[in-house]
């Protein structure tokens, strides 16, 4: 039976960078779902995959090189991947937007931060351009800007600022899925709590599903019902908040938080791990952690493990989970 509350459901999406150097392989079979009004945090190092799966989400990938080569993107029980263009441009900003990760080049220098938002609002909703400007106003006073201030163009703002114009702009249209790729990387500590708690409100206000793309584990803790662990273009583990930061099953996951200080903890240095992400256009052939693997075998040199599900909800890929030995 169909689940009603399903949102998303992403199933064996592999996704190649064709170029003149040789094809990359940035994301491969890469299983996700969420459902409405649930929180997923994308977490992993640089270069796992995670902003290509958003962009490909939203049929945004630079096509050459990019190429989606199999798999399908069900949302609200529609192939994303077999839509026509015009029928994916009234989903775009409208059912599902993205707060890019730098605001810096994300906003057009030359318009007024009001009519950048006003301009979905148009497109998507078919209102008046004095109806548009009214909830733009309305979008802007919602993330602690200032109405007035509709008319100014983004060099009047602080990066902060600019920020929350992206963040207002994104939810204009109340989507029901909201793509976060690094929504406060290039924030300072204050103003990135702010910016989570204004998030986290409008989440409950909109009852708007979120996937957040971050390399902090912190800001995960805080917002995230859900976390899927991506290495090398793979979910490697996946559950529930409390799974992944208390259950912690797969050695890489191990790692990252290994990789973070702790208050109460008295090491003198932090346990880094160990290597280097593998080339994307050389990767292993076996499970893709393992040249990196503490606990590896010669079985993770030659095949890829399958998930495994440790509890309820808990995914693993992992041919010997930690505490199996």
């Amino acid at each position: 039976m169909k689940d009603e509350k399903q949102l998303l459901n992403i199933k064996n999406l592999v996704v190649e960078y064709r170029t003149d150097g040789g094809v990359i392989h940035a994301v491969n079979g890469f299983d996700l779902s969420l459902k409405k009004g649930e929180a997923l945090g994308l977490v992993g190092e640089t270069g796992a995959g995670k902003t290509t799966v958003a962009k490909a989400i939203l049929r945004i990938l630079p096509d050459p090189p990019a190429k989606v080569c199999s798999g399908s993107i069900e949302f609200e029980g529609e192939d994303l991947l077999r839509l026509s263009e015009a029928n994916m441009h009234r989903i775009r900003g409208n059912k599902i937007s993205m707060i890019f990760q730098d605001p810096m080049t994300a906003l057009n220098p030359v318009e007024t931060i009001g009519e950048q938002i006003a301009e979905p609002v148009r497109i998507h909703n078919r209102v008046s351009r004095s109806e548009a400007r009214k909830r733009t106003i309305e979008m802007l006073e919602m993330v602690g800007i200032p109405g007035e201030r509709y008319s100014e163009y983004p060099h009047q703002f602080s990066g902060g600022m600019k920020q929350r114009v992206i963040i207002a702009m994104a939810l204009a249209c109340n989507p029901e899925l909201l793509l976060a790729d690094e929504p406060t990387t290039a924030l300072d500590v204050t103003i990135q709590a702010q910016v989570l708690e204004m998030m986290a409100n409008l989440k409950k206000d909109l009852d708007t599903s979120l996937i957040l793309i971050t390399h902090d584990l912190g800001i995960v803790a805080e917002m995230c019902e859900k976390v899927a662990v991506v290495y090398a273009g793979e979910i490697v583990e996946s559950g529930t908040a409390d799974d992944i930061f208390n259950h912690t099953a797969h050695p890489y996951t191990e790692g990252l938080f290994d990789s973070l200080p702790r208050i109460n903890s008295t090491a003198r240095r932090l346990r880094p791990i160990k290597g280097l992400m593998p080339d994307p256009s050389n990767l292993p052939e076996g499970c893709k952690f393992c040249p990196r693997c503490p606990y590896a075998e010669e079985i993770c040199q030659k095949k890829n493990p399958d998930f495994t599900e440790t509890t309820p909800g808990h995914f693993v890929k992992c041919h010997k989970r930690k505490g199996d030995a």
